[in-house]
């Protein structure tokens, strides 16, 4: 058992049975299962902050993780009832990152690598008897590989803050690239890569095992499209046990289209019961300057559309010229695009049409209007 190396299933534990509310998720495993060691093992899953992408990769962690047993635990959870439940079970040696915490650390991309390789490559020799003094991970991997055989899952979790932290610096992206780009291509010990950020990946560059990633997000998660937040049966079970009214949960939580399926934000229905009231707990982890940037590239007739979003309204976009990056926008779809993985706007795959999800968004956008002193569009919301 270590940090970065089959760690424990600690996180996991706690959320599940010392939360106040724990969601049940864990048939998202069925998914990961399924695609273990084929084409799809690549999985980066993208959405906005509070919609629980470090509870999935935690829970991913003590299901695979060799590191620890969890079966006790799993075996009252939905994954029981699945076929290939006891199959995987802690049978895999599991990498598990943060890139956010080693980026925290350091000052430099070159000098994050450094550190994370080396807090990494540490543990991989505590574990296993490897000869080579090397400091280049894919290379120890490599070896740990061909030594004993053993298929690695890797679980990254905030993989795309270099991009967002360094989002001017594309020398800084490219050597973060090419270091995802020797650790996953053509290399015979993933078993599966599950990767976890805002911001989806595909446009990235020309690195080929970035692209090899297969993308779920916010424009389009199936098959997985339950797994990004709560769905509407599990919200009205909540309301049910905790008495709380569904019609007003609905108004201010829900409007997340993912193909079809109506999802509620997390972060927030929890916050409501627990507090006891209806609110804008959005502001909790984005401030009005997160939207504020992007709504002020006032390209031509985004201050218009927003207008029409405001009043109900919804606005056919094209999404795909938008670059997956933060800086890159010639277009007002390019931005509306952005705030769609963002999680300010929500996107309906089958008429391309985006729209404000739901009354809390609606406040943050009203309130951010009032900031950055749009006087016409504050006239129009009055």
């Amino acid at each position: 058992m270590g940090i970065y190396l089959n760690p424990s299933n600690v996180d996991f534990y706690n959320a599940v049975n010392h939360s106040q509310i724990y969601v049940d998720k864990t048939e998202l495993i069925k998914y990961t299962n399924k695609v273990l060691f084929g084409e799809q093992k690549f999985i980066c899953v993208s959405r906005p902050r509070r919609f629980g992408k470090s509870m999935a990769a935690n829970m991913l962690t003590a299901y695979y993780s060799s590191g620890c047993d969890s079966r006790e635990m799993f075996s009252q959870l939905k994954i029981a009832d699945s076929e290939s439940f006891e199959k995987h079970l802690n049978k895999y040696n599991v990498i598990r990152l943060d890139i956010q915490k080693f980026a925290n650390k350091t000052e430099t991309v070159d000098d994050m690598l450094k550190l994370l390789q080396k807090r990494v490559i540490n543990e991989l020799r505590k574990t296993f008897e490897i000869s080579c003094g090397e400091t280049d991970l894919p290379f120890v991997l490599e070896e740990v590989f061909d030594a004993y055989q053993q298929p690695l899952v890797f679980i990254i979790d905030e993989w795309d803050c270099v991009l967002r932290d360094k989002k001017n610096s594309s020398k800084d992206q490219k050597t973060y690239l090419n270091f995802l780009c020797d650790l996953f291509k053509g290399q015979s010990y993933v078993a599966l890569a599950y990767m976890t950020g805002i911001l989806p990946i595909k446009k990235y560059g020309k690195h080929s095992a970035i692209n090899a990633f297969y993308e779920y997000s916010m424009t389009d998660a199936e098959p997985i499209s339950e797994f990004t937040g709560f769905t509407e049966s599990e919200v009205k079970e909540l309301c049910i046990k905790y008495d709380k009214s569904f019609s007003e949960m609905k108004r201010w939580y829900d409007g997340y289209n993912l193909n079809g399926i109506s999802i509620y934000n997390p972060k927030s229905v929890v916050e409501s019961i627990l507090r006891g009231q209806f609110n804008n707990y959005w502001t909790s982890t984005e401030t009005y300057e997160a939207l504020k940037i992007y709504i002020e590239m006032n390209f031509d007739g985004l201050k218009d559309t927003i207008i029409e979003l405001l009043a109900g309204g919804k606005v056919v976009i094209d999404t795909t010229t938008f670059t997956n990056d933060m800086v890159t926008f010639i277009t007002k779809d390019d931005v509306l695009t952005l705030l769609i993985h963002l999680g300010y706007l929500t996107y309906d795959f089958y008429t391309k049409e985006v729209s404000i999800p739901n009354h809390e968004i609606s406040e943050q956008f009203a309130s951010t209007i009032k900031v950055i002193g749009w006087s016409e569009v504050a006239d129009s919301l009055k």
